[in-house]
């Protein structure tokens, strides 16, 4: 039997005393020994707040998200060895996927964000200026910064990969360094891992810390800045929320608890409808994946009364052919749950909710389980259990009691209000499904059910060529939900970052506060340079380079032949009876011509750095410009990414985002907004 390590303060190590086992779970073969008893653990706190804390929060966010995909790449390189290792848990390889591939897809859309959307630089500023005074020399922006505290991530057994890779992502992306505390079950899935990413030398050392067994007293030795997440039982998450430490030092902490999600097939589906082969689809699909063992699983199947023989009849028959056995076998589709308490576990809480109100339609015990190249009894194995609740508002344990497996009840409604109801009954759900064809029954449930929900799939013939499934968590989208499922939020794209960050509003001039956020805003000072911006490199280009155009007068033949080549011939540019009983009280230059007009002005046409301009943001027309105005544009350097070289032929640049502010005469402004411009460097990565 091996032992099995945690990594802290830069070294593997074993505990001593009492350990607890790891098994096979098709087996029931001891495998490893866990204990952290003895280790250093209060230690791992201090490692990970100075020697990983440090150089990541010296690292820029494009430098971090970079370092996701570098991480990522190299992990799809030993995916392989990965696989074997989650063979162990009884996990099927398509189980096995959504966990390894799956929590490596969320490093590179994570990678891809910071790519997108993060400054090239420490410091996150969060929105634009905020004015607070009527001369705009006092103002204010809301900065993220990152917290020099360690992120302890508390996971579940049946993610082991995903579960951590999930909240590694942003941890690392925020500039935070992260201890690792896997559930025993599947440790040695989390520990394989953590190996690859130790061994590969892309992350920092400190960055990552494992703990496989207890975390002690650690959280008596938690500080303010540090964060603690934690993924699984409702009954555990409430106990370590509750802790004195955490309220002591305010120390965040977010809970994702498993809840008793539904499905609700929509009262105008009829079997005949491709909707209804949806759901029962669905439904199967959610209580055979991962044996059932999984967060977001579809617990409570809520349909219309009418349809409650066919949509049972159909579930009998799609899970009677579904095959249970060693997933290394060909045509098993159903593993094993990860060991024989989790087994005894989901008995128990089936046979609780059969005291309670609720019949076994199928499955529900495991004598006589006919299962294909293991032995039933030895390895985890529990059936497709279908149960049916015939009153499921007097017998509300069907709406309190999840039993953590392939086990899902039946129950009915007769109006869209009941349905309703009888969701909101689970008392906060991570996800729900609803399968409708009409767009009014949607409409209803989601505005009244989505108060309970972290998220919501409405599934229909159009929507499931592409959808990824009741019960995929996507690295966009916030995954997490309200009550029972434990109040709190992961992923959701940015959103998780800023979790492990801390944000703080700044007051000051606008040129204080652009050299603090190192992005210029309006009213700062500006570098004024005989040399046009539009001839400087990348590297050349400063933040507050500006260029004060010549002017332009505006004619009635911009307005004639703007329209005749846009096509756009709005009464209030082109009818000069129209455009006198409008609120202009007579013609005005379309907006897009005074943009154009406007890069007419500021563009240097001649070859140069500047290799193309993508995108334009932020526009406002502020006043109107009539015939016979004169524009004028301001063109300031407002803030610069550089981007990595991804192959020794590309061009070497970066983006520069550039204020453009266009005004009048009277130096009123008439249009306000930036455009990004791609800008050559002169250096390559290679």
């Amino acid at each position: 039997m091996q032992q099995l390590k945690s990594y802290i303060t830069g070294k593997w190590l074993y505990g001593e005393g009492e350990a607890r086992k790891i098994y096979h779970a098709l087996t029931e073969e001891a495998l490893y020994e866990v204990t952290t008893e003895g280790l250093p653990l209060i230690d791992s706190l201090d490692y990970g707040r100075q020697k990983g804390g440090d150089v990541l929060a010296a690292m820029t966010f494009q430098q971090r998200g970079q370092m996701l995909k570098s991480l990522a790449k190299h992990l799809l390189e030993n995916k392989a060895y990965l696989y074997d290792i989650s063979a162990q848990t009884g996990a099927t390889k398509a189980d096995s996927w959504v966990d390894i591939e799956g929590g490596i897809a969320t490093l590179f859309s994570f990678s891809g964000l910071a790519n997108r959307e993060l400054p090239d630089d420490t410091i996150w500023p969060e929105d634009e200026m905020i004015p607070l005074s009527k001369q705009g020399q006092f103002i204010a922006r809301h900065i993220l910064t990152s917290r020099r505290g360690v992120a302890l991530h508390i996971n579940a057994f049946n993610f082991p990969c995903w579960g951590m890779l999930e909240k590694i992502a942003p941890t690392w992306l925020a500039g935070m360094p992260a201890i690792i505390k896997p559930a025993t079950a599947s440790a040695q899935v989390t520990q394989a891992m953590v190996c690859l990413i130790v061994e590969s030398g892309i992350v920092p050392e400190g960055a990552i810390q494992l703990i496989c067994g207890g975390v002690g007293d650690m959280f008596e030795h938690l500080d303010y800045e540090d964060v603690v997440t934690f993924t699984g039982s409702a009954e555990t998450g409430h106990k370590l929320k509750s802790h004195p430490r955490l309220r002591e030092k305010s120390i965040p902490f977010t809970m994702e608890a498993d809840s008793l999600n539904c499905a609700i097939l929509g009262i105008d589906i009829t079997p005949e409808q491709p909707e209804f082969s949806l759901f029962i689809k669905e439904i199967t699909r959610e209580m055979t994946a991962k044996a059932g063992q999984k967060c977001t699983a579809i617990r409570r199947i809520i349909v219309p009364e009418s349809q409650l023989d066919s949509v049972k009849h159909a579930l009998l028959k799609r899970l009677s052919g579904v095959t249970i056995g060693n997933p290394a076998v060909e045509g098993v589709r159903m593993g094993s749950l990860i060991n024989q308490e989790q087994r005894a576990d989901v008995q128990d809480k089936v046979s609780f909710l059969q005291q309670n109100g609720c019949e076994i339609l199928c499955g529900g015990t495991t004598k006589d389980l006919d299962v294909i190249g293991a032995d039933s009894q030895k390895g985890a194995f529990y059936p497709p259990t279908l149960l049916y609740c015939a009153d499921p508002y007097i017998h509300r344990a069907v709406h309190e009691i999840e039993a953590f497996g392939p086990v899902a009840t039946l129950m009915s409604y007769q109006t869209t209000e009941q349905a309703i109801e009888l969701a909101i009954m689970g008392g906060g759900s991570l996800v729900g499904t609803l399968v409708t064809a009409d767009a009014l029954i949607a409409q209803e449930v989601i505005r009244k059910t989505a108060r309970a929900h972290g998220r919501i799939l409405i599934l229909n013939e159009a929507s499931a060529v592409e959808s990824t499934g009741h019960g995929s968590p996507l690295p966009l989208l916030v995954h997490g939900g309200p009550g029972r499922a434990g109040g709190g939020e992961e992923l959701g794209g940015l959103r998780a970052v800023k979790h492990y960050m801390q944000r703080t509003a700044i007051q000051g001039s606008p040129s204080m506060l652009t050299s603090v956020t190192k992005q210029w805003v309006r009213g700062a000072d500006v570098i004024e340079d005989p040399v046009h911006p539009f001839r400087k490199y990348f590297e050349d280009l400063l933040i507050g380079d500006t260029l004060l155009t010549a002017r332009r007068t505006v004619t009635e033949a911009d307005l004639v032949n703007f329209a005749c080549l846009s096509g756009d011939h709005f009464y209030a540019h082109m009818d000069k009876i129209g455009a006198a009983q409008s609120l202009f009280g007579e013609r005005v230059a379309h907006g897009y011509f005074v943009v154009s007009a406007a890069a007419g002005l500021f563009v240097d046409a001649a070859v140069g750095p500047v290799i193309a301009n993508y995108g334009m943001e932020n526009l406002r027309f502020i006043e109107p410009v009539k015939i016979g105005d004169t524009i004028q544009v301001r063109l300031t350097c407002k803030k610069k990414i550089k981007k990595t070289q991804k192959t020794i032929e590309d061009k070497p640049n970066g983006v520069v985002e550039w204020d453009v502010q266009v005004f009048n005469q009277e130096d009123i402004a008439v249009a306000l907004y930036s455009i990004l411009t791609l800008v050559e460097r002169r250096e390559g990565d290679f």
